[in-house]
C-alpha cells in the first residue's frame, strides 16, 4: 500500500513532537564536524537542513504590520519532567496546557532554551530564548519564542534551574512541581509571526512561529548557570527566501 506524502509528513512531525530534541541515530552538535553547516551530511533524514527554503531561525526585520489574532494561553497543568538531553534543558508536559490562535488550538508539549537566542531582531541576539513547542494533534506545530535579556533575576526560572540535571541524558521527574508557566510569559503578548522549521535536525518545515516582542529578564547568575552547561546551543539564522514576516500592530 502506498502511503500518501501528506500523511507521511504528518507522521514525521508527530514523531518529532514525541521525541523533540532527543538524540537521533546520527549525532549532531552545534560546532565542528557535526555542527549546523554539516547537519545535512550527517544523515539523509536531515537533508532539509540544507535543502529547505523555509528554515528557522531567521533575522526578524522589516516585519509587516497585520491584523493578527491574539495569542490566548491557557496554562495551568504541572510539568512532567525535566531532561538534560545533550543539546539543551527541556521541560516536558502532558495534557492540560493550551494555546489558542484564532480558530486553532494547540497543546503545549515541551519548552527548552537556547543561549544565545537563535532568532535575532534587526541582527541582534538576545541573551537567551525559551521555545514553547505546541502541537495541534494533526502534525502541525506552533512554537512561541520568549526572549530573555540580562537584568533583574527571574524567580520563575529558578523553579527550572534548581532542578535541571547537570549530566547529559539525565531526567528528573517534576510531578506537582511549583512552576507557574504564566510567569514565564511577558504581560505584553505582541508578536512577530512567520512560517519556518524546527531549528534542530531533521529541520522539518511547516512550523508556525510566534516570537514575542517583549523580552523577559534573567540575572547574569542565572544565565551563567545555563551557559555552564551549554555555552552556545544556537543554530545560525537562515535565509528568509522570500517569506513575509508579519507583526501585531
Amino acid at each position: 500500500m502506498r502511503i500518501p506524502a501528506t500523511l507521511f509528513a504528518a507522521c514525521a512531525v508527530l514523531f518529532f513532537v514525541a521525541n523533540v530534541q532527543q538524540p537521533h541515530h546520527s549525532h549532531w552538535s552545534y560546532s565542528g564536524a557535526e555542527g549546523p553547516a554539516h547537519w545535512a551530511q550527517l544523515d539523509h533524514s536531515y537533508a532539509t537542513c540544507s535543502d529547505g527554503h523555509a528554515q528557522s531561525p531567521i533575522d526578524i526585520k522589516d516585519a509587516k504590520p497585520a491584523d493578527l489574532p491574539p495569542l490566548q494561553f491557557d496554562y495551568g497543568a504541572a510539568p512532567q519532567s525535566i531532561v538534560n538531553n545533550g543539546h539543551t534543558i527541556q521541560v516536558t508536559f502532558g495534557a492540560g496546557n493550551t494555546l489558542r490562535v484564532g480558530d486553532k488550538t494547540y497543546t503545549l508539549k515541551q519548552f527548552h532554551f537556547h543561549h544565545p537566542s537563535e532568532e535575532t531582531i534587526d541582527g541582534r541576539h538576545s541573551d537567551m530564548v525559551m521555545h514553547l513547542v505546541h502541537d495541534d494533534g494533526n502534525g502541525h506545530l506552533a512554537v512561541v519564542a520568549v526572549l530573555f535579556k540580562v537584568g533583574a533575576a527571574n524567580p520563575a526560572l529558578d523553579a527550572v534551574w534548581s532542578r535541571m540535571p547537570r549530566e547529559s541524558g539525565k531526567t528528573v521527574e517534576l510531578s506537582g512541581a511549583a512552576l507557574r508557566l504564566a510567569d514565564l510569559l511577558p504581560a505584553d503578548r505582541g508578536y512577530y509571526s512567520y512560517s519556518g522549521s524546527l531549528t534542530t535536525p531533521p529541520c522539518s518545515e511547516g512550523v508556525t512561529w510566534y516570537v514575542l516582542k517583549t523580552p523577559l529578564t534573567l540575572s547574569s547568575q542565572q544565565l551563567a548557570a545555563f551557559s555552564k552547561l551549554y555555552p552556545h546551543n544556537a543554530r545560525p539564522t537562515q535565509p528568509l527566501s522570500g517569506r513575509v514576516v508579519r507583526q501585531t500592530s
